[in-house]
């Protein structure tokens, strides 16, 4: 909640997938699974505490004059397969680069039936730039959909086994 003159800082995301806790886990941390939603990013995670976070620019992404690496962070707590925190930044420009590590946790947790609860909360304090891509209000300038669009192209992708077709994997770029 905020006084109405200060910017929400936390934003917190939950999505039901029919996957176990497991195939969760390896779709978020996992360069093989991650390159198929979102904006298909080549994760590199070093999932122990202190350990380094990368994502690297697919081909299309480079095509458009993306850096190599689009963020980086650090590993603060890894507990396979309920818990990833860790800190991050998005390095795609300048201007975000120059804007503080947020700090974000994946809760996973199974629930019943198959069905596994996965919570996205992204502290933002500090990114406001980035904070305000992330909820999607940025989509109509071609940032896309924040985390709303990556996490309904993880849940479609595990339940389906098919991308999104408007995300922005290698095969949509």
């Amino acid at each position: 909640m905020t006084d109405g003159n200060t910017p929400e800082t936390t934003q917190v995301y939950r999505v039901y997938i029919k996957a176990t806790p497991d195939a969760v886990w390896e779709a978020i941390t996992q360069p093989e699974w991650t390159v198929r939603y979102g904006y298909a990013p080549l994760l590199e995670y070093e999932l122990r505490a202190g350990g380094s976070f990368r994502a690297r620019a697919n081909e299309g992404m480079t095509a458009l004059g993306c850096p190599e690496i689009i963020s980086d962070g650090e590993v603060i707590e890894a507990d396979p397969p309920r818990r990833l925190v860790q800190t991050w930044r998005m390095t795609m420009t300048p201007e975000m680069a120059a804007e503080a590590f947020t700090r974000l946790t994946y809760d996973i947790e199974a629930v019943r039936g198959g069905v596994t609860k996965l919570t996205v909360t992204h502290d933002v304090a500090g990114a406001p730039l980035w904070g305000t891509v992330l909820r999607g209000e940025a989509e109509a300038g071609g940032a896309g959909g924040g985390w709303a669009e990556i996490l309904s192209g993880l849940k479609t992708l595990l339940e389906t086994g098919e991308q999104l077709a408007f995300q922005s994997g290698p095969a949509n770029l």
